[in-house]
């Protein structure tokens, strides 16, 4: 096991609001580490804590309570941040800069100079997809630009770190997957990636690990490989012809079954064996169209433990 990069220990933090100044608990005692070379997904959907866990790692807000530490240094401290890169969830950039000028102020910030500048600039922007648009100014940008800009700025000065927050958002189809490759390029090059999502389709192709929040509390987290253990939770089976006898027979034996079209899907799973139903269709004479096993995801895994009673369901 690597160095740990990231250490987050009882972190919380509670903000008060409104006239009554009500307590707010974002983040709920959570715990975890991020190791030397992987890439670890903070997932969640929207207000389960993700955004504020992150800008507490960044100094940008002090937490309530537990300690937070990047590369072995206490946070907040200039020096913890020296060897990170960051893409906020919705990066502002002075509307009249063009891409190629906020992403050259963030190299000279982070102490870059003349050739090595230059030739850095056009290298992260050209990576991240928007050198094509390098001259405009960002206010003539869209969002999905916008968050290529940011990108190309976080990777800059060749951090060992790099904190993303929700860097798929506001992209098309197309620009998700080419985030999705450039982080699984920069694993590959052993940089330690932490970033955070509610998108947890996007996740099994590029994280070793995970955790995954809700309402501010840890519901699921561990290594994917463990978690998601190849289960299978039913088989989908497919079938043609004149199945109208054979429906009813499979479903007074209590299996699932719906038309699609002119074919019945039937969804085969608990003590009744595959192989079983496929003998009755062929002696049947049915064509099989289709058997394929269902295996458990990493969104219905959060789904069942979060309805199981592991996150808290107070506001």
């Amino acid at each position: 096991m690597g160095e740990p990069l990231i250490q987050v220990d009882g972190l919380s933090k509670t903000y008060r609001q409104g006239f009554w100044m009500r307590r707010v608990e974002a983040v709920r005692g959570i715990s975890f580490q991020v190791t030397q070379g992987e890439a670890f997904g903070f997932l969640g959907p929207n207000g389960a804590g993700k955004t504020t866990t992150i800008k507490i790692l960044m100094g940008l807000m002090r937490p309530t309570g537990g300690r937070v530490s990047l590369f072995g240094l206490p946070v907040p401290s200039r020096k913890s941040r020296e060897k990170v890169g960051f893409m906020p969830e919705n990066p502002y950039i002075y509307p009249y800069l063009t891409p190629r000028e906020f992403v050259e102020a963030c190299a000279r910030l982070s102490g870059l100079r003349g050739a090595a500048l230059h030739d850095r600039v056009t290298r992260v922007l050209e990576q991240t997809g928007i050198a094509y648009a390098a001259t405009r100014q960002v206010r003539r940008l869209s969002k999905g630009m916008v968050q290529r800009t940011g990108l190309a700025a976080a990777l800059v000065a060749d951090p060992e770190l790099l904190v993303l927050d929700e860097p798929m958002s506001g992209l098309d189809p197309g620009g998700r997957k080419e985030v999705r490759d450039m982080i699984l390029e920069e694993r590959r090059r052993g940089r330690t990636i932490f970033f955070s999502t509610h998108i947890l389709s996007d996740v099994p192709q590029l994280c070793d690990h995970v955790a995954i929040l809700q309402r501010g509390q840890t519901v699921l987290a561990g290594k994917l490989s463990e978690l998601l253990t190849g289960q299978v939770l039913h088989t989908d089976v497919v079938l043609a012809g004149d199945t109208a006898s054979f429906r009813e027979a499979w479903e007074q034996r209590g299996l699932k079954a719906r038309a699609e079209g002119a074919r019945l899907a039937l969804q085969v799973q608990g003590d009744v064996p595959v192989a079983e139903v496929l003998r009755d269709a062929l002696a049947r004479g049915l064509d099989v169209i289709e058997v394929a096993p269902r295996y458990q995801t990493l969104e219905e895994l959060f789904v069942s433990k979060a309805r199981g009673g592991d996150a808290d369901p107070s506001p």
